[in-house]
């Protein structure tokens, strides 16, 4: 489990309640289904008319996988790939359709499949970038939902105080009811301010990352794998590949490699 997800919602929500409560507040006067309905049901309404229903369906496997997913290593990742053209100089590209089973990764797999059929490198370039380029605008898609979700809560919010202030000039006949009245109202304003700053726009931008990650490791992958069918040195892959990696990942590479020679 993506444990940071969890985490940093309940911690932004335990300050906000925790802070409250130090300066005197009471936790039940947080409390408003009224301005709840008002804020999510409002949100939520909106947010589905701004997309289409199967992008909507998504919803619940992308919240899935802010949660539990988990992206291959890209040190690991790049071994795998130098590995597997130190075996290709060898043993020729058909060695590939032996590793095919031990690919998991579908985007690896379908460049290694083609590559074994003998299809033209500029091809296989072709096909894989604009699976690429399908995958990013997927996730794009996804992450979207959540920050459209993110843009309407505040407005929500609004809309709720607004209403319950009408109500409240209503019922100026009654003074001393005035005071709960008003802090009810303005909780809308504090549901959706806070809803769209602690869930909706931490889930879209949790998406946005993991995203850039995953399409990271498959620009890895098809670079590794155009390198292997162009029978680039297996040295010269590995320079070609750690290019994409940060600094300090890099360092952590070169010291794999001097491991593995001792």
């Amino acid at each position: 489990m993506e444990i940071t997800t969890v985490a940093g919602f309940l911690f932004a929500l335990i300050s906000l309640v925790a802070g409250f409560l130090l300066e005197g507040g009471h936790f039940t006067a947080l409390l408003s289904p009224t301005a709840a309905l008002i804020v999510f049901g409002g949100t939520i309404g909106a947010t589905i008319c701004s997309f289409s229903a199967a992008e909507l369906l998504t919803v619940p496997k992308l919240v899935r996988v802010t949660l539990f997913q988990r992206l291959q290593n890209e040190i690991a990742l790049i071994e795998q790939l130098v590995s597997l053209s130190d075996k290709v100089r060898r043993e020729g590209l058909l060695y590939l359709e032996n590793e095919l089973h031990n690919v998991e990764d579908d985007f690896m797999r379908k460049g290694i499949q083609l590559v074994v059929d003998g299809t033209d490198p500029e091809l296989v370039r072709q096909i894989m970038e604009t699976e690429l380029y399908a995958v990013q605008e997927r996730h794009s898609t996804g992450a979207n939902i959540f920050d459209t979700a993110g843009g309407y809560a505040p407005t929500m919010g609004i809309i709720g105080t607004v209403m319950g202030l009408v109500h409240v000039l209503g019922s100026l006949n009654t003074p001393e009811s005035l005071g709960p009245a008003i802090a009810l109202a303005f909780l809308a304003t504090l549901y959706g301010v806070g809803s769209a700053n602690i869930l909706w726009l931490p889930l879209g931008s949790k998406l946005k990352n993991l995203s850039k990650k995953e399409v990271m490791l498959r620009e890895i992958m098809l670079e590794g794998i155009m390198s292997i069918q162009a029978g680039y040195n297996p040295v010269l892959i590995r320079e070609r590949l750690t290019a994409f990696l940060k600094p300090s990942q890099e360092d952590k590479s070169g010291s794999s490699d001097e491991g593995n020679d001792e």
